[in-house]
């Protein structure tokens, strides 16, 4: 239910600035907007000036008078604004059949049209610039500064490629890494779907290894391939009621020292121990505030035999080991832009590698399951990692709004191009009939993308306990 009304959250910001950029430009190139509409689906509440509140559908004579009317309708998952004289997403044609008014989309210039129809990928930017900003200036850059394989776990890939608890990557593909994001993005996001070449030192010795493109772990993050997290110290971030960790006592925030007597290192190792335990009885010993607590727990069995306890780990940095840089109002927000244009590169990047079978889509592309998932996740984390998932979230929406298809903006700009070269206005019967296939196309890739946030997460975690891969700063 958490992830249903955080997701509800995202989706009414995202799509109210969205069409608010859209709204904006209307009224600023003299267009009549008929209807704002948070939502899709029937009206369930609205207000005009002309009419005031009133609940319900309006009646299809009503008269608004040259008004808006903002709307809210029963379905929160987009929204829409209706501008006189457009061929849109509600399909209205009405218009067509009388003379071009000049209050209508139709009867403006193609400045005026191109300028409304970037208003929604204007004003996604300016959220994300805006949020990336702010967040510069008031956390600055974290950095862990850490290329050290702290631990190891048994028959892990990473063991399995030889490397060993100690280790130090030195660069990826020839590139060199000093951060923990580094490692992460050299080879998941720079070299996805290529072979990597890690270079390591061990014992003052530089080493290499190549680990082919077939066998790099799909999994997002570099935990899987290189257990680096396993600096934080790992503590109990979320659990499950009626689970075996809190049938037994574990609670959140509790930082865990020991399982059957043995010191624990690292999150990856309390996933090692509880996934080789499933049915046994297993001894933990947490800090609980001051306190040093002990208690039993029994993994339960998984689907794929391994143990489960169900709680989600989280690891715990100091501040001693975090690197940080603060920036000044300026360089915040130079530093803000920079990050819009590394994102759009990386993820046209990565869609070029989707369309050449170099990366799996599953992998690059989400939908509303995983956004609802991410959003709770990163809510949990706090106000600045919620604003940061939105700023994400926002400058994707930008992006994918661009592509040429009917129904997305990218899809009416290439009609206005169209037609200030053919120099007139195509059909509305033309326009629909290609309208209809994007739509059909866009409801097409929806359902893919459903399918696959459901049925492609089967099998993929690993049947430990849930991790999660954010560091959190010990102050």
């Amino acid at each position: 239910m958490q992830e249903v009304i955080y997701f509800i959250i995202v989706i009414a910001i995202l799509v109210f600035v969205h069409e608010l950029g859209h709204f904006i430009a209307a009224k600023l190139t003299g267009m009549r907007t008929e209807a704002f509409s948070i939502g899709f689906g029937k009206r369930v509440i609205g207000w005009s000036k002309s009419k005031g509140l009133s609940f319900g559908p309006l009646p299809e004579d009503i008269d608004l008078e040259g008004c808006t009317d903002y709307r809210i309708c029963w379905m929160p998952l987009g929204g829409y604004v209706k501008i006189s004289g457009m061929v849109d997403e509600s399909f209205d044609t009405d218009y067509s059949s009388s003379e071009p008014k000049p209050y209508e989309f139709r009867s403006k210039s193609a400045p005026a049209k191109i300028f409304v129809i970037l208003g929604g990928i204007l004003m996604n930017l300016i959220l994300a610039i805006v949020i990336f900003w702010g967040m510069n200036i008031s956390i600055g850059k974290q950095l862990v500064e850490t290329r050290e394989l702290k631990y190891i776990p048994k028959a892990s890939f990473a063991e399995k490629q030889g490397f060993l608890s100690g280790d130090s990557i030195a660069a990826i593909n020839g590139t060199k890494v000093k951060y923990l994001h580094e490692i992460s993005e050299q080879v998941f996001l720079h070299n996805a779907g290529k072979d990597i070449v890690v270079e390591y030192v061990r014992d003052g010795e530089l080493k290499s290894v190549t680990i082919p493109k077939k066998e790099v772990p799909k999994d997002e993050g570099a935990g899987p391939l290189f257990p680096l997290v396993d600096r934080a110290e790992p503590f109990i971030e979320d659990l499950e009621p009626g689970t075996p960790a809190a049938k037994a006592g574990l609670k959140r925030g509790d930082k865990i020292l020991t399982i059957n007597s043995e010191n624990i290192a690292s999150v990856s190792h309390v996933i090692e121990v509880i996934s080789a335990s499933p049915d046994k009885t297993v001894q933990f010993s947490v800090l609980r505030g001051k306190d040093t607590v002990q208690m039993a727990v029994t993994p339960r069995k998984d689907e794929a035999g391994q143990g489960k306890v169900g709680v989600q780990l989280g690891g715990i940095v100091d501040s001693s080991q975090l690197i940080i840089y603060d920036y000044g109002f300026f360089e915040a927000g130079g530093k803000s832009i920079e990050q819009i244009g590394t994102v759009t590169v990386l993820t046209f990047s990565m869609l070029g590698k989707v369309i050449t079978g170099d990366l799996a889509f599953g992998k690059a592309f989400g939908g509303p399951v995983k956004i609802a998932q991410y959003a709770a996740k990163s809510a949990d984390v706090g106000i600045l990692g919620f604003l940061n998932f939105i700023a994400m979230l926002s400058l994707s929406l930008a992006i994918f709004n661009l592509f040429p298809i009917p129904v997305l903006d990218g899809g009416h700009l290439v009609f206005i191009i169209i037609e200030s070269i053919i120099r007139r206005e195509i059909s509305v019967k033309v326009k629909l009939r290609i309208m209809n296939t994007g739509m059909a196309l866009l409801i097409g890739l929806m359902v893919f993308v459903l399918y696959n946030d459901i049925f492609g997460q089967r099998g993929g975690g690993g049947g430990g306990p849930g991790t999660s891969q954010l560091l959190r700063d010990k102050r």
